[in-house]
């Protein structure tokens, strides 16, 4: 009987996903929508069947405070006093005076247009569409929660607490006791602990905002007060551009050029590549920390503790130092400025100084058929399929294609893992793709035995591919987990990384048929525990030892084929 109830909550949470997405591209190939009218009920009454776990107790009467702080994280400061949020391309808005706002945990550029309007400029595709329609239709939900509670039934009238916020929000400076005092009328407006309230005053607060989190909960009220009482209904548009031009891969063309005209103006088109998908500092740290930070840390100081020291916000001056080692010794840097917001690292394996490096070459290799490390930044959901399906096409020039040499492509991330802790080590065996039966089997490099031994708990089997991190609930979940598909884990990127290579080896033929590929990923949260999902912060340290225990076997194995 209970199997038959987790099995109709998986399907219903499933229902509900399929849903959003279908409701989200309904929407904006419609081009506008109000998300509190009639045509956001669809997303809000699907979000709040889902209840994903990472947004709490966003389906009862009291605030979800973990929720609110995740997704405040990952839009624009300030979004919350908006009233017309548009979501754009890439139209020039650099050119202009605005001044680009740049989200805690997203790479996406966004610009206060004026008092009601938010601009935030999409250049990742669909995946992110789907995060800021998720986060904002939260955030919606929020706020009118916040208006229930603070408006007087059947009157346009509110409640003391809330005359009392707005008053203490009028003073520029509030002292200890006046602070406090807010707090109390907020915890109660939020239907909170003041405990609790407190605690998240402390976390939003900035040196130039140190009041942020009270102006937040009072904007998020305040606009869906006046949508209640004046029917001045807030507005999600899509611009005709963007409508235009996504799905067109003009971001991730205009990257993989500017890759392979980098790549042949320094006469290494032809030689062996072996891309990665990390971060930008393992890697480089990896080959080249040791010997370039020799005098600050003796042979007696393990390589983790180097690594740790590297990862901490003081120790700009260590990374500069790492920086300038590895670019006399074959590093180049691409900055990216196509808007996909993957910069690139590429290292040259035959100018690597003698003894420059942590890892040796085999002896006898000419330099011509030394490998090329190419690192590029972490894609973002559906932007993995764009990005390196355009890297591996040919390089046109003219009537003529050059094929790259491409000899394996490693992937390394963070994802959610559904039988263990933060930092333990996942192995995909194949991909599923969430919401369809599409599968990706294949021959990864690595295995579970490669990473036994070291301290963490190693996964291997498959891992699926998410629609969005945010839209996960316990039920599907544990039905991945219990169920045949055997998951071990779920992830953004895997489906479309795999796809794009598959493409490229077996019917494009635009690379070697059995091109390696190497998938490992470590855990940033467990979603299937509470207190663990991601609103419950980040890995800090927790990751160090993870990212280089993977960065150091995928380079090992580059450098031994």
């Amino acid at each position: 009987m209970n199997e038959t109830t987790n099995t109709t909550r998986a399907q219903e949470s499933t229902n509900a996903i399929e849903r959003l997405y279908i409701t989200m591209r309904h929407l904006f190939n419609r081009g506008f929508y109000k998300p509190m009218g009639v045509s956001g009920e669809t997303l809000r009454n699907a979000l709040l069947q889902l209840r994903p776990e990472i947004y709490g107790s966003v389906a009862e009467e009291k605030s979800e405070l973990n929720g609110l702080t995740y997704v405040l994280e990952r839009l624009p400061e300030g979004i919350e006093q908006c009233r017309y949020i548009n979501l754009t391309s890439d139209e020039g808005y650099k050119e202009s005076h605005f001044k680009a706002i740049v989200p805690a945990k997203r790479r996406r550029d966004c610009y206060r247009i004026d008092v009601d309007q938010m601009n935030i400029v999409i250049t990742r595709g669909r995946s992110d569409i789907y995060d800021i329609l998720t986060h904002l239709t939260f955030l919606f939900i929020e706020s009118e929660k916040i208006s229930k509670r603070v408006l007087i039934e059947d009157t346009k009238r509110t409640i003391r607490d809330w005359s009392k916020l707005e008053t203490a929000l009028d003073k520029k400076d509030l002292t200890q006791s006046e602070l406090e005092i807010a707090l109390t009328y907020t915890a109660n407006i939020l239907g909170r602990s003041f405990v609790e309230v407190k605690q998240m005053h402390h976390n939003f607060s900035t040196v130039d905002n140190p009041e942020r989190f009270l102006r937040t909960i009072y904007w998020m009220g305040k606009l869906a007060i006046e949508e209640e009482t004046t029917g001045e209904k807030r507005t999600i548009t899509f611009s005709p551009v963007l409508r235009e031009r996504l799905g067109h891969h003009i971001h991730g063309d205009r990257w993989a050029l500017t890759i392979k005209e980098t790549l042949e103006s320094h006469g290494i088109l032809h030689r062996p590549l072996h891309i990665i998908s990390a971060n930008m500092h393992s890697v480089m740290n990896s080959l080249f920390a040791r010997k370039a930070l020799q005098k600050e840390y003796p042979e007696h100081d393990t390589d983790l503790a180097v690594y740790e020291d590297l990862s901490k916000e003081g120790n700009g001056k260590l990374r500069e130092k790492v920086i300038a080692y590895a670019k006399k010794n074959g590093m180049l840097s691409i900055k990216d400025t196509s808007g996909t917001n993957i910069d690139v690292q590429i290292f040259d394996t035959a100018k690597l100084g003698s003894n420059a490096c942590c890892y040796d070459l085999p002896e006898g290799i000419q330099n011509e058929k030394k490998p090329i490390i190419f690192v590029m930044d972490y894609a973002f959901g559906e932007q993995a399929y764009e990005t390196i399906d355009e890297l591996l096409k040919p390089y046109e020039k003219g009537a003529t294609k050059e094929f790259l040499n491409v000899e394996s492509v490693s992937i390394m991330g963070k994802a959610g893992i559904l039988d263990g802790g933060k930092g333990d080590i996942m192995i995909p065996t194949a991909h599923i793709f969430e919401g369809t039966a599409d599968n990706y089997p294949f021959e990864n490099e690595f295995s579970a035995k490669d990473y036994e031994g070291n301290g963490l708990r190693v996964l291997e089997g498959t891992m699926v591919t998410v629609l969005g991190t945010s839209l996960q609930n316990k039920d599907i979940l544990q039905f991945f987990k219990d169920s045949t598909w055997s998951v071990i884990g779920l992830e953004m990127e895997g489906v479309h990384y795999q796809k794009a290579i598959q493409a490229a080896a077996k019917i494009r033929k635009s690379i070697k048929k059995d091109v390696k590929v190497r998938y490992a990923y470590y855990a940033s949260d467990n979603p299937l525990e509470t207190g663990s999902t991601l609103a419950s912060g980040g890995l800090g340290t927790t990751g160090v030892k993870p990212t280089y225990l993977i960065t150091n076997k995928i380079v090992t194995q580059i450098f031994n084929s």
